[in-house]
């Protein structure tokens, strides 16, 4: 996980539409962007379709919400239509930004070790200096968390 106070990475992925998109693009904003393992997963839905429910908040407080995995554009596109998600989903299919944000690591379930995307959240100010990094997520709770973190 990146350190607090460190410069969040700029970065450019395409979105569920294709289109891309850069970190530096939000300057001026605050950015709530949240790793996530997989699309249309049970602990994945839970968490964008909180971030999408407390939107409304998060733009009143002058922040944007970007999620990010490795899943595709298509796959974003069939989650954002399925739950009608409000905020920008960004396809990392290379894990090029999911590796500069150390967010890709040995992961235990059940015994079995793999590696993947731990549910990780970081809250960038307007200035894309990371204020707040959370990897121990848990994806029902995390978008009331960070709402709270803006207040």
């Amino acid at each position: 996980m990146l350190a607090v106070g460190t410069k969040a990475p700029d970065f450019t992925l395409p979105d569920q539409n294709g289109e891309l998109r850069k970190l530096s693009d939000y300057r001026g904003q605050k950015v709530i962007l949240y790793f996530y393992p997989k699309d249309m997963t049970p602990g994945c839905t839970k968490q964008a379709c909180g971030f999408a429910e407390l939107y409304p908040q998060f733009l009143a407080r002058g922040a944007v919400v970007l999620g990010v995995s490795k899943d595709s554009v298509a796959s974003h596109k069939k989650f954002e239509e399925k739950y009608g998600l409000p905020f920008t989903l960004l396809a990392d299919p290379e894990k090029e930004v999911i590796q500069s944000y150390d967010v890709w690591k040995e992961k235990k379930l059940y015994g079995k070790v793999s590696m993947g995307v731990v549910r990780t959240t970081y809250l960038i100010d307007e200035a894309g200096i990371i204020v707040k990094a959370d990897d121990k997520v848990k994806a029902a709770e995390n978008p009331a968390k960070m709402l709270g973190e803006l207040a």
